[in-house]
């Protein structure tokens, strides 16, 4: 006979308990599952032990999901591969999924929105390359198109004017090239930021009087 020899919290783990079966540990569950299975000490586990082994697996993805959420957002998808990557069983990683949804600690319009604001914000990148990630990222093209229109929209991102102020802030590390080397790395430099080529055009005539004054700065020097 395998009975529970005690039940007892895990310090570093706040609403996680250890199982003990005979003294010695058997699984780690939340309160929840130790409820809804009616675990307690003294009780006889025959028959339990799938049960228990299924809770704890389901508990075990769920806790690696929040501490990955707690280092960096994520979309789903991409939260569901790096669990699949790690080990855990593709039902158990659904379950972890959708029990995160419904908690409101995983979305992928709120994770869209912000990721688009960080890098057309913070990295000047187009609506195509903020595009490009958020599919690498499995968020659906649904969202990640209706997330870019939002921030756009909120933050009055106008493309033309974002890739000029980008180009103006890279000629700054360019001024010391000569000339020919310099627009071909401006030009290099705004397409891996995934504009396009008419905007690239406009952007580096609308700078042209700086590529010159730059041009003569470096001469001077």
């Amino acid at each position: 006979m395998s009975v529970i020899s005690g039940i007892v919290p895990t310090p570093r783990h706040p609403g996680r308990f250890e199982i003990l079966v005979d003294g010695t540990r058997s699984a780690t569950l939340s309160l929840d599952a130790i409820e809804r299975l009616q675990l307690r000490v003294g009780r006889d586990v025959a028959g339990l032990e799938d049960r228990i082994a299924i809770e704890a697996a389901q508990l075990e993805v769920y806790d690696r999901a929040l501490n990955m959420l707690a280092f960096r957002a994520r979309s789903c998808a991409e939260l569901a591969r790096a669990l699949v990557r790690k080990g855990a069983d593709r039902p158990i990683v659904d379950r972890a999924i959708a029990r995160l949804r419904e908690q409101g600690l995983l979305d992928d319009v709120a994770f869209a929105q912000s990721f688009t604001r960080a890098k057309v914000l913070g990295a000047n990148q187009s609506r195509r390359r903020v595009q490009q990630h958020l599919a690498r990222k499995g968020v659906a093209r649904e969202v990640s198109d209706a997330a870019i229109e939002v921030v756009f929209e909120e933050e009055g991102v106008d493309q033309r004017e974002m890739v000029e102020a980008a180009a103006r802030k890279k000629l700054r590390s360019l001024a010391k090239q000569e000339p020919v080397v310099r627009r071909r790395r401006l030009y290099a430099f705004l397409a891996r930021r995934g504009y396009d080529g008419d905007d690239i055009r406009r952007a580096m005539a609308a700078v042209g009087e700086e590529l010159t004054s730059h041009e003569q700065v470096s001469l001077e020097e």
